[in-house]
């Protein structure tokens, strides 16, 4: 199914799509390289915003080039490899075990076996939503989320897994932690985990 494009404010479009996969995949292939005048793609779980120049485009041109840009299929998304070492030491770390029929240490394997795409960002600058996690390791969010989760925490909802890059609320199963440092303003970008970045955790002692 082609993609439905609606305008969005004087220079920009927002991409509708039918799943998340058709999101990443299009994200991929709209990146690499971008439409003539686009100057960015912004991902959601169901949307792609792109901004353009209007100087240098027009809307319908860049719809155009949205429509006939076939998604990229996961073997041919080129993007940045990030290894994230984690210590896997996380408060819920037994009651994702429990709730996946596995033990700890099998989730930790299956976390650490996979490799992970960046799908959008949200909730906090720098907080990427990475798919790739094992069907397995598919657990609801908490009941009750936390008041407090300490940056680095890394944590498991639904089919998501990602990293806090700060302190803040949050309602995911924290299953490690890590040392990296994920945001800093004087970056650039200030963020490590873009849309399309690749990601593997790498286990680290206690």
């Amino acid at each position: 199914m082609k993609p439905r494009v609606l305008p969005c404010g004087d220079a920009a479009v927002l991409v509708e799509l039918d799943s998340l996969e058709e999101v990443v995949g299009l994200a991929a292939a709209l990146a690499d390289p971008l439409p003539p005048g686009v100057t960015e793609l912004v991902p959601a779980a169901r949307t792609i915003l792109v901004r353009y120049d209007p100087a240098r485009t027009d809307r319908d041109a860049v719809a155009r080039a949205v429509r006939e840009r076939p998604p990229r299929p996961p073997g041919e998304r080129a993007g940045e490899v990030v290894e994230i070492p984690v210590v896997y030491d996380g408060p819920d770390l037994d009651e994702v075990a429990a709730l996946a029929g596995l033990s700890p240490e099998e989730v930790v394997a299956l976390h650490t076996s996979g490799e992970y795409v960046v799908a959008f960002c949200g909730f906090a600058p720098g907080f990427g939503y990475l798919t790739g996690l094992d069907p397995r390791l598919h657990v609801p969010r908490r009941s009750t989320p936390r008041t407090r989760v300490p940056a680095g925490a890394v944590g498991l909802a639904g089919e998501f897994t990602g990293v806090y890059p700060r302190e803040s609320p949050g309602g995911w199963q924290l299953i490690g932690r890590t040392e990296r440092r994920l945001f800093d303003l004087a970056w650039d970008p200030p963020a490590l985990l873009r849309p399309g970045t690749r990601v593997r955790f790498v286990r680290e002692g206690a």
